[in-house]
């Protein structure tokens, strides 16, 4: 790992765990309307989204070799989607919705029309600790690809870190919302939520540093996990946020605008990246 990849990933690591302290906050703090929870969902939506199709699934391609690098970035995508349908089939964790007004408002998220005052906070803190180190090994996949090619010429990890960086507040809110419910004290819940997002950078600095041990057969290392993380990231952004916010029939017109402006930012960082070097 060289000193710049050490410096970044170190950087990202404190704003990512700075953000899931912020949905701390935010809950404790602030009105956070069920309106407001939608558009942010559906903009973190189209931002996961972008970043997996315009960042990821194109480095990925660019580091694996042969004539076949398409297909084995498609195994791979599915592979990442898979792990995390399984996630959150098994442990059902992503709950975003809590308002400050007490309700949850997609109850169909807490099982086969259970009571969500029965939910295993514990299985559901679980299965968001892998869901964070899906992401982070991603990001350190993501970084040590910077590494390769220079940061001052690609930044797809910056994508990565992006689309990380707004959806930790929201892993905040479901981790906060469902412990709250099961009568778990504000400190200790407050404290599962750090943790979990510990595991992001500690899943980050392990992959960029455990990459570099594997010689020639580093590239294609990269590439299979970029390709993994567009997967992780399509199916959050597809069976996950997008759902919650398509269920709604209220603010269809804001809404919708909040998902193309997530988009928007990821195609923006895209095309900034493809500019030629001055």
């Amino acid at each position: 790992m060289t000193p710049d990849s050490l410096l970044l990933l170190t950087g990202y690591s404190v704003a990512i765990v700075t953000a899931a302290m912020l949905g701390v906050w935010v809950q404790s703090k602030i009105h956070l309307t069920h309106t407001r929870m939608q558009l942010a969902m559906s903009f973190v939506a189209g931002l996961v989204l972008g970043v997996a199709l315009y960042h990821l699934v194109p480095h990925s391609l660019a580091r694996i070799s042969g004539p076949n690098a398409v297909g084995i970035t498609v195994w791979w995508m599915i592979i990442g989607m898979i792990l995390m349908v399984l996630l959150l089939r098994v442990f059902q964790f992503h709950q975003h919705d809590f308002g400050n007004d007490g309700n949850h408002h997609h109850e169909h998220h807490a099982g086969n029309g259970g009571d969500t005052h029965s939910l295993n906070w514990l299985g559901i803190t679980l299965g968001m600790g892998l869901h964070t180190l899906t992401e982070g090994a991603a990001l350190g996949a993501s970084v040590r690809s910077d590494s390769q090619n220079g940061v001052e010429t690609e930044l797809v990890s910056f994508g990565m870190f992006l689309a990380i960086l707004f959806h930790k507040p929201l892993d905040a809110f479901s981790i906060l919302g469902v412990m709250r419910i099961a009568g778990v004290g504000h400190r200790a819940a407050s404290l599962a939520n750090i943790g979990v997002a510990l595991l992001c950078p500690l899943a980050a600095f392990l992959t960029c540093w455990g990459i570099g041990f594997l010689g020639p057969a580093e590239g294609d290392a990269i590439g299979r996990a970029l390709a993994f993380g567009a997967g992780a990231l399509l199916c959050i952004a597809l069976s996950d946020l997008l759902p919650e916010v398509h269920f709604h029939g209220h603010d269809r017109l804001l809404l919708t605008v909040s998902f193309v402006a997530g988009i928007a930012v990821a195609y923006s960082l895209h095309y900034i990246e493809s500019l030629p070097a001055p």
